[in-house]
């Protein structure tokens, strides 16, 4: 097979990329056999760089409006689309369509002529063609932009292409709350099952000298959002440590606890105001595998037999291990009227909090899962926290269900202490 027959052989977008080594500067003949083509395809290949650039764009037609700021609204979420599929038919469309990878809006913010969006473009090229590569990127946008027919403008403020370094792309990249898992899964098995890597990107746990404790949920950059138990016997903020990733050993990343804030009203002998946050002394990085949970307005109702899912590193059965991978279930809501039936909670289930699980039992959270999250899917698979993992009776035991703090009827206070 000679290297042309085999660039037709693969897959589109190594196609272009393929048949763009032809006309660069990598050496080759027509009448390589497959193995040698193979060989400089992917040596080609490795010479291949990712590049990210920030660039400012100008919308006169639309005036800003506040639900541009919030995330996931269908006004944002329309708006990016229009603005990501404009810039990808420039793209597509030019010199440098076998380079462009993609366009992501990161955020909205008033002009004094209509809306302004920051958006980063992603490209794949050669490291010692950046410079040529990103004049010829801002010549086409300023070119394709200055016409009439676009919704876009260039923001003369921003007006060029700015580089950006990988870590900090892969930060912005990944700034959107509650992409995890899709749903629904297919995969089920009778006590849970093990989570796979990113399905969970804001499930953190707590920890001291190296141990769990609790879960908890990264709603920022730097706080968590957990249950106020978790500190009743040690409250300074110096003895904690937050660990991301799927495994508890070795951890993805590690983050030391600067500060611990407990609602003002808990009690240890009670259950009500069970909700803690706890600022990190260092902001994450995000990434694919660590990213936050979104969370809900306060008007945010979930209805009962509702699918939900808790997850966490708790023991598998009552006095059990603690297991070194995150695990999760699928649980249902139940009501708190149900709840409160005296074979049940008899009365104990306040309106601060969640019901959810099964009366039948088997499927519960479990000791280790405190302070965890409790989350449902909405539209479009975006994943909200509405509850924390809080207290019960044993674990999956008949008619004793899981109680979690409801995350929406403590939303302002959430705010007070974050400002998120």
């Amino acid at each position: 097979m000679n290297f042309k027959t085999f660039c037709t052989k693969v897959n589109v977008s190594f196609n272009s990329i393929c048949m763009n080594f032809l006309k660069s500067s990598c050496v080759y003949t027509t009448e390589m056999n497959q193995i040698e083509a193979i060989y400089l395809f992917l040596f080609c290949l490795s010479d291949q760089k990712s590049h990210y650039y920030h660039i400012s764009f100008q919308i006169p037609s639309v005036e800003y409006n506040p639900d541009f700021s919030v995330e996931h609204s269908n006004i944002r979420t329309d708006m990016k689309e229009k603005i990501n599929s404009e810039v990808n038919n420039i793209f597509q469309r030019s010199s440098l369509k076998d380079h462009y990878i993609k366009s992501h809006v990161v955020n909205f913010r008033p002009g004094n002529d209509g809306l302004k969006a920051d958006a980063l473009l992603m490209f794949q090229f050669p490291a010692n063609n950046a410079d040529t590569m990103r004049k010829q990127a801002d010549d086409i946008l300023h070119q394709k932009l200055n016409s009439n027919e676009s919704l876009l403008m260039i923001d003369t403020s921003f007006p060029y292409l700015r580089d950006i370094n990988e870590v900090q792309a892969e930060h912005i990249l990944n700034s959107c709350c509650g992409i995890g898992m899709e749903y629904p899964s297919m995969e089920r098995i009778a006590d849970g099952q093990i989570a796979k890597k990113a399905d969970w990107p804001w499930q953190a746990s707590l920890q001291m000298d190296g141990v769990h404790f609790c879960g908890a949920s990264l709603i920022s950059e730097d706080w968590l959002l957990t249950a106020a138990h978790c500190f009743d016997t040690y409250k300074n903020p110096k003895l904690w440590m937050a660990s991301f990733g799927t495994t508890l050993s070795p951890p993805l990343m590690r983050r030391n606890v600067q500060s611990i804030i407990v609602h003002e009203n808990y009690a240890a002998h009670k259950h009500e105001d069970d909700i803690a946050v706890v600022k990190l002394s260092t902001p994450v990085l995000f990434s694919e595998d660590v990213h936050t949970v979104c969370l809900p307005n306060a008007t945010f109702e979930v209805l009962p037999q509702s699918k939900v899912f808790v997850t966490g590193w708790g023991a598998l059965k009552v006095n059990g291990p603690f297991p070194n991978t995150l695990r999760q279930v699928e649980i249902e809501i139940i009501s708190n009227d149900v709840c409160n039936q005296v074979k049940v909670y008899g009365g104990a289930v306040s309106s601060g909090m969640i019901c959810a699980g099964f009366l039948t039992g088997k499927l519960d959270a479990c000791e280790g899962d405190s302070g965890g999250p409790l989350v449902i899917a909405q539209n479009r698979n975006i994943w909200y926290l509405i509850g924390i993992v809080s207290w019960g009776i044993d674990c999956g035991k008949k008619n004793k269900p899981g109680l979690y703090t409801k995350v929406t009827h403590y939303r302002d206070w959430i705010k007070s202490k974050t400002n998120i």
